[in-house]
């Protein structure tokens, strides 16, 4: 059997691995919110955000076009390549999950892929450009999370300010059944996409989907694996990373739930519009603390945050690191 057809299978099953990983990983980005309120038990909560991310993902490709061709130039692309990516990527995934700290799926994935080009061409086989789009928006957008979270629920309260608390909460405990999905749509819309610009890249490296002058087309069924793949991981449910992100950050009630939710996921959802691969996870966490800093600063539990920014600032050079030593090892067992 064409040795170059078994790498490009086995590269494809551990995309789809990755994407299921990603799911339960980040099932707290979408409902750590609404279950720690107590709006929704646990299982609901968690079919109701498979359900959304489902539909998210099949929303468009622009993000998955970002991965694809932005950030490795097309002659270092290799199935090993990609293969070493994903590896790199899941290791962090499962490591930082197994501990119930809330890190980005995306941070690793741009780590593995830049970690396998540069073990394969070095440098040059990093585009700057595409690197830098993509660092700039994993930075800015959980801090425009944090802003518009933060604007929000000032609003909110003044809003609400002459009505009852009970009232309130009763009204918010609806309203945030609705910004969970919202989030739990924005959330497929982003992050499965990385995973179908993954597979796209190993099909076109492997000659089977046309690059079209620089053009890049997601196969159908592609975009249906993926967003299935997520559905299922997020079924699974990732109950460690929920207490983290819905307890130990700050005190929730269904009013900083929604706001929370509703900022991150308008935030997420422009950036998918624009292409522009996110971190959900840092974006939904940004959210939750704009949501208690704006009743005081001191509501933030800023021990816990601290270690969850230490994991964010280590996801791209640990996922790069062990990418390129997985390229070291594959390369000499499969070749380029």
């Amino acid at each position: 059997m064409n040795t170059l057809l078994v790498t490009l299978t086995l590269v494809i099953v551990v995309a789809l691995i990755f994407d299921y990983i990603n799911g339960f990983h980040d099932t707290a980005n979408a409902i750590a919110t609404v279950v720690s309120t107590g709006v929704l038990p646990i299982r609901t909560a968690v079919l109701l955000a498979a359900l959304f991310n489902f539909g998210g993902a099949l929303t468009g490709t622009a993000v998955a076009s970002t991965i694809g061709k932005g950030l490795i130039v097309p002659s270092a692309v290799t199935q090993v390549v990609v293969l070493s990516a994903l590896v790199g990527a899941i290791f962090w995934n499962l490591f930082t999950w197994y501990f119930g700290i809330p890190s980005s799926s995306s941070h690793a994935l741009v780590g593995g892929l830049v970690g396998a080009g540069a073990g394969r061409a070095g440098a040059a086989a990093v585009q700057g450009a595409g690197l830098l789009k993509v660092v700039k928006s994993l930075i800015i957008s959980p801090l425009v999370g944090f802003a518009i979270s933060f604007l929000g629920m000032i609003a909110i309260f003044w809003i609400v300010r002459r009505t009852r608390p009970a009232v309130v909460n009763r009204r918010f405990r609806i309203l945030q059944m609705v910004s969970a999905g919202f989030m739990a749509l924005s959330h497929g819309s982003n992050d499965a996409q990385k995973t179908m610009g993954i597979i796209t890249m190993a099909l076109v490296a492997y000659g089977a989907v046309p690059s079209d002058h620089g053009n890049f087309h997601v196969p159908l069924w592609v975009v249906f694996a993926c967003a299935t793949a997520m559905a299922l991981g997020t079924a699974a449910g990732g109950v460690r990373i929920i207490k983290t992100m819905g307890t130990k950050i700050i005190d929730l009630k269904p009013i900083h739930g929604f706001a929370a939710e509703t900022s991150a996921a308008a935030t997420i959802l422009t950036s998918s519009f624009m292409g522009m691969p996110v971190s959900t996870t840092h974006v939904i966490t940004g959210c939750i603390m704009g949501a208690g800093a704006s009743q005081r600063v001191s509501a933030v539990r800023w021990g816990v945050t601290t270690r969850i920014l230490w994991a964010w600032v280590l996801t791209i050079p640990v996922s790069a690191v062990v990418a390129w030593a997985c390229y070291l090892g594959l390369s000499s067992i499969l070749g380029g």
